[in-house]
């Protein structure tokens, strides 16, 4: 088995049980490389570290599974790299609140021999690809969570016409648009008021900024549509944000998106169940009371 491990540059509480996990994979005889830049933040925080070998920042990495060291936005780095690569990814917790990953960095070890011994179940998420109708090139036009359009550099509304496989569905005013995944419907969506979805669910949401009306809400379609949405804004650009990686675009250009023709595969514990996270991670129907 070889391992590409990804991981943050905020992981000082916690590197030496990064080293430990190294060690523990040699012991397995198993091979692993270090994303380039986490490699020398972790030679620089351990200089007397044992030499490992590390793959090319701008490069997807040969290997049977990833690693990725961190919170939630590293699992998304991490996606935003192997997508379409079909390498598993499991999340090591060292975050904030962990949604996406599988453990914490304490479960390390276990969570190498549950690989070991394939204790594990793969779940397939979908990807959201953006096109856009403008000459801008998008070195990765891929989100795990969400595209979202929002406005810049004014206070006022923003317009934005949108239509679902080329029937027009309303003209959304407010402050923008969130496009979600399942597996993005606890991230921004949810901050907005938009619903959550089961993270394998073959559906997508549209949840409204602000909306500038009493009859805008979240709406829930399937994920083999197609969503345009032609943005009109009393400024010269309006922004896209994919998953936070922010693009400017100019005033009544449209953004195109779809369901990506490729998934990217989350690696869970066997017993992983989707209501103990929302009860875990989220605190679902606690009563402190």
């Amino acid at each position: 088995m070889k391992l590409a491990i990804f991981g943050n540059n905020h992981q000082h509480q916690y590197i030496g049980r990064i080293a430990e996990l190294f060690s523990f994979l040699r012991q397995q005889d198993i091979e692993f490389a270090v994303q380039h830049s986490f490699a020398s933040y972790i030679k620089s925080q351990m200089p007397d570290i044992q030499l490992f070998d590390f793959f090319d920042d701008r490069c997807v990495p040969q290997a049977d599974a990833a690693l990725s060291i961190g919170g939630d936005g590293t699992m998304l780095h991490t996606a935003y790299w192997i997508a379409g690569s079909a390498i598993p990814v499991m999340g090591l917790n060292t975050g904030h609140l962990g949604y996406l990953t599988a453990a914490g960095i304490d479960e390390a070890e276990e969570m190498v021999i549950r690989l070991l011994n394939a204790d594990y179940k793969i779940e397939e998420r979908t990807l959201l690809q953006v096109d856009t109708s403008f000459d801008k090139t998008i070195d990765h036009p891929f989100a795990l969570n969400e595209v979202a359009i929002l406005r810049q550099d004014t206070s006022s509304m923003i317009s934005m016409q949108t239509a679902i496989n080329g029937t027009h569905l309303t003209t959304y005013k407010g402050d923008g648009l969130v496009i979600c995944t399942p597996t993005g419907s606890t991230a921004y969506n949810m901050s907005v008021g938009g619903p959550i979805l089961e993270p394998t669910a073959s559906c997508m949401v549209l949840s409204p900024i602000s909306p500038h009306s009493l009859n805008m809400r979240p709406l829930v379609i399937r994920n083999d549509s197609t969503i345009t949405v032609s943005t009109q804004s009393r400024a010269s650009n309006y922004q896209v944000s994919i998953d936070g990686r922010l693009i400017q675009c100019p005033n009544g250009s449209t953004v195109t998106v779809r369901k990506a023709p490729f998934s990217v595969r989350i690696l869970q514990k066997s017993t992983h169940d989707f209501a103990h996270t929302l009860r875990l991670k989220l605190m679902w129907g606690t009563d402190r009371r």
